[in-house]
């Protein structure tokens, strides 16, 4: 009896230091491919899609009614675009919306994924919330890692913190060897991983932003697209 008032005052002392359903790292492409125009058209379509009907029902029913999420751009840097913010409702989703909007460009240069990958991490390391998931929203319009650590190193140290990496690939029409799910492919061979992990696709600039709100349901409600994922042979709805 003593052992099992002990495991009940610690499994309570656990859910106790938990403040939130979800932290969520939103790791945008901001590398040299990705001009002025293209920036402002990523961030809107997440400000959009976070102040979305649909996604702040979803983000209400969660067991603790709310998700920590911060907006950060990566290329040869990594910068943070609006900070952490426990979003539990209209009022703070909308404050975050504004934040994301006001701020100028920070990163440039080629890509280091590896890099951002790791900087993800640590912003989920220091920050002040305790979600019972953690999960990184990675996107870009490439694989190539010119700098910083290697993907693989990167990628692994993130999954053995129990966080779940997935990716949004952006697939540009004017080039080729990119379109007919050679960025998916590498995506979910490179990237993703970790429970749950998935890949959902921009086919265009059309699609961005309800490619955004898809994603970001699928991560708040902790359900999959049906369709194959890195590391597993079986789909799941």
């Amino acid at each position: 009896m003593r052992g099992l008032a002990l495991a009940l005052a610690l499994l309570a002392g656990m859910a106790a230091a938990q403040d939130t359903d979800l932290e969520l790292v939103l790791l945008a492409d901001a590398s040299g491919s990705i001009d002025v125009r293209e920036i402002a058209f990523q961030r809107e379509g997440y400000a959009q899609a976070l102040t979305d009907p649909e996604v702040l029902a979803e983000i209400a029913n969660t067991a603790y009614g709310s998700i920590a999420v911060t907006y950060v751009e990566w290329a040869a840097n990594q910068a943070v675009v609006a900070d952490w913010r426990l979003i539990d409702g209209p009022a703070a989703a909308a404050a975050f919306a504004d934040e994301l909007r006001a701020k100028p460009r920070q990163a440039y240069g080629r890509n280091a994924i590896g890099a951002a990958l790791l900087e993800a991490l640590r912003l989920m390391e220091t920050n002040s919330h305790d979600g019972w998931r953690r999960v990184i929203d990675f996107s870009g319009d490439s694989a190539n890692n010119w700098s910083g650590p290697p993907i693989e190193a990167a990628r692994q140290q993130v999954l053995a913190a129990g966080v779940t990496i997935n990716a949004l690939p952006i697939l540009r029409p004017d080039d080729p060897g990119r379109a007919h799910g050679g960025l998916e492919a590498l995506y979910e061979e490179r990237i993703i991983g970790g429970p749950g992990a998935f890949v959902v696709t921009a086919e265009s600039r059309d699609s961005f932003a309800a490619a955004v709100k898809r994603k970001l349901i699928l991560e708040i409600s902790g359900r999959m697209p049906e369709r194959r994922v890195a590391g597993t042979s079986t789909s799941r709805p």
